[in-house]
């Protein structure tokens, strides 16, 4: 179940611990795609925290927001690029989205297959999409005092083997929010030491959330491609029956 437009705002935007884990993960997706220039970028769920830094330099922009969850006007003060939508049928054509970021929407969907077959159809050839998902081992899945702590939690390997099914390749791999899912002075202070630290770990130590690039396939994957029926050979010359005369 999606969570309410109007709580997610509330925590990246107006709470200490929302803008520090809204810098966190943003800093970390400007590790894989540092411009976008030119470029045709959107967020699907509540990702309009991270893609401020595209607004500058990308064609265009697009904060696609489902229905159950609700949307608000973004960016502030600038022309608004938010998009209210259904959450598996998208106002975008078939392989126009040249990369795609997707934040609270794969974990709180009620059709998660769906899902993923709308964003493999809006992007086009070569696109990119990063999926941003709690992880399931972590601390900020446990506490619903955040949003991470809502919906389905992911390991690696299960994100990784949904993502395949749906006609998309894992390249790289991210995480973040290794500081504590917690407001209170000491570990609020400590927020920026925690993260570098982590920064430095393999993938697998991974954070509170992980982040997985992945591109998308442009042909079938095996076992799934279909071929129309064809005689055998050997039937072809087997002579038809005639009718009997009566």
């Amino acid at each position: 179940m999606h969570l309410d437009v109007q709580d997610l705002r509330n925590f990246y935007y107006r709470s200490p611990l929302g803008r520090a884990a809204q810098a966190a993960v943003r800093g970390r997706l400007l590790e894989l795609w540092p411009e976008a220039k030119g470029q045709t970028v959107a967020g699907f769920g509540f990702a309009a925290p991270l893609l401020r830094p595209f607004l500058g330099d990308a064609r265009r922009v697009l904060a696609l927001m489902p229905g159950p969850q609700g949307v608000m006007p973004w960016p502030p003060q600038l022309p608004n690029v938010s998009v209210l939508c259904e959450e598996t049928l998208w106002p975008v054509e078939t392989g126009h989205i040249d990369k795609l970021v997707v934040l609270h929407g794969l974990e709180t969907s009620e059709r998660p297959s769906d899902l993923l077959e709308e964003c493999w159809r809006a992007l086009g050839p070569g696109g990119k999409v990063v999926f941003v998902v709690p992880n399931r081992a972590g601390l900020w899945s446990r506490s619903d005092r955040t949003p991470f702590g809502f919906g389905r939690p992911y390991s690696m390997s299960q994100l990784e083997t949904q993502l395949r099914k749906h006609q998309f390749l894992p390249e790289r791999h991210r995480s973040a929010l290794y500081q504590f899912p917690s407001d209170r002075k000491v570990w609020m202070q400590a927020a920026g030491m925690f993260e570098k630290i982590g920064r430095a770990m393999p993938a697998v130590v991974a954070g509170g959330v992980f982040m997985v690039e992945a591109s998308k396939l442009v042909y079938p994957p095996k076992g799934r491609v279909q071929r129309s029926p064809q005689r055998s050979p050997i039937e072809a010359l087997v002579p038809k029956p005639t009718a009997t005369p009566v």
